[in-house]
């Protein structure tokens, strides 16, 4: 256990998550609701959540899946690529974002982020793609929505899809429309720590019918149902036949109950969020030595992480010093993300360090903060207060 400062008292008597659901008794009474009736699985809610979640975020067709990785998963075979085709993508994320490309059998591409705003960048997306680029998928890193118009620009002119993975950004808006209607997929997690949860779960939207059917069928097995997609048989009500190759990746009526009631309090969620970062901005933008992620005036950003940058040659601790320091005020800070390329599996695949230098170094002198709905003022001012007492202390 390390010690706070000097041996001292930690700034926090209890332990500070750096994420947290919210769940209350709406949300309570409308999992129980779920429990008592003749549906578990999928049912009426799936179809309920569903129809909620398109017209939130205003696309056309929406699909509920187990978790944010399947979401990733069934959208990039949605676009049936060939073997050995590139998908472009960012390192810095959730190793998902590229295991979904190897699922398919597909090369991922690491574009460098940009320095300041630690989104994919934009400036370098054309210098990496090939004859075998087919497809980008973009990450709103903390829930920043990535410079959309200028992605689907570039994805016109080499006749390249775009995946949204927007796990961090639902409620975001980009110059006024909510993610999740501006790309030709996008995709969503409802994970715990989330703007709001399903326990686990994922979500992927679109405004194309092909790319729709597609997710339902690759969904549930690649088996349906659909009396049209079998050429209308007659045969009976049981009838069924597998078109595809497919997955068990539905979601429960439990989870799509929660999912419901969640929804129907994002605005809440989405403005205690703000207030916080509003908080963090205007007090850690006064510290020495902290570098905040810019924010891009297109996008209208409900944060699912908050960062921040540290100048680290003016402390006499490495990060991973100043982190555990933290940790020893019972502030619970995070670290978003390790390079997915620098995990072993990917070394192995032959991708070798230095390839995208602004997101390693980023890496090198990034700690996440806690952000989550549950938080007091009070808890805000602590965040604030540990930081300023550890780098204080550490200052050179």
């Amino acid at each position: 256990m390390t010690l706070a400062i000097n041996g001292g008292s930690p700034v926090r008597k209890s332990y500070l998550p750096y994420g947290k659901q919210c769940i209350e008794e709406d949300d309570i009474k409308a999992v129980v609701e779920v429990l008592n009736s003749d549906y578990l699985t999928t049912g009426p809610k799936v179809l309920e959540f569903e129809e909620k979640l398109k017209n939130y975020v205003g696309s056309k067709y929406a699909v509920a899946v187990q978790n944010g990785t399947a979401a990733l998963h069934l959208a990039v075979m949605a676009l049936n690529l060939e073997k050995g085709d590139e998908v472009i993508t960012t390192p810095m994320t959730f190793a998902a974002s590229s295991n979904c490309i190897l699922y398919c059998g597909l090369k991922p591409v690491f574009v460098d982020i940009n320095k300041e705003n630690y989104n994919i960048d934009i400036n370098l997306i054309e210098s990496k793609i090939t004859k075998k680029t087919k497809a980008i998928i973009p990450v709103d890193f903390t829930g920043q929505a990535v410079d959309m118009d200028s992605i689907m620009c570039i994805a016109d002119q080499y006749n390249l899809k775009v995946i949204e993975d927007a796990a961090h950004s639902i409620g975001s808006k980009y110059k006024g429309k909510m993610v999740g209607s501006l790309s030709h997929m996008t995709t969503f997690s409802f994970h715990p720590v989330k703007t709001i949860t399903t326990g686990e779960g994922g979500g992927i939207t679109t405004n194309d019918k092909d790319f729709y059917e597609k997710l339902l069928l690759f969904r549930s097995h690649g088996i349906t149902r659909n009396k049209e997609w079998l050429g209308n048989k007659e045969e009976g009500s049981w009838y069924y036949e597998q078109l595809e190759i497919g997955y068990n990746y539905r979601i429960t009526d439990i989870q799509c109950a929660l999912g419901i009631s969640q929804l129907d309090k994002i605005d809440k969620f989405i403005k205690r969020r703000k207030e916080i970062v509003k908080i963090y901005n205007c007090e850690l933008s006064k510290i020495d030595g902290v570098i905040l992620q810019k924010e891009e005036s297109f996008s209208d950003t409900c944060n699912h992480l908050y960062i921040i940058r540290l100048e680290l040659d003016k402390f006499s601790a490495t990060r991973n010093e100043i982190f555990n320091a933290l940790k020893a005020e019972n502030i619970g800070v995070n670290l978003h993300y390790i390079p997915v390329y620098y995990h072993p599996f990917y070394k192995n695949l032959r991708y070798e360090k230095g390839i995208c230098p602004h997101a390693e170094s980023l890496y090198e002198s990034i700690i996440t903060l806690p952000l989550h709905y549950s938080m007091i003022d009070q808890d805000i001012f602590d965040v604030i207060e540990a930081v300023n007492k550890v780098l204080g202390y550490y200052r050179n």
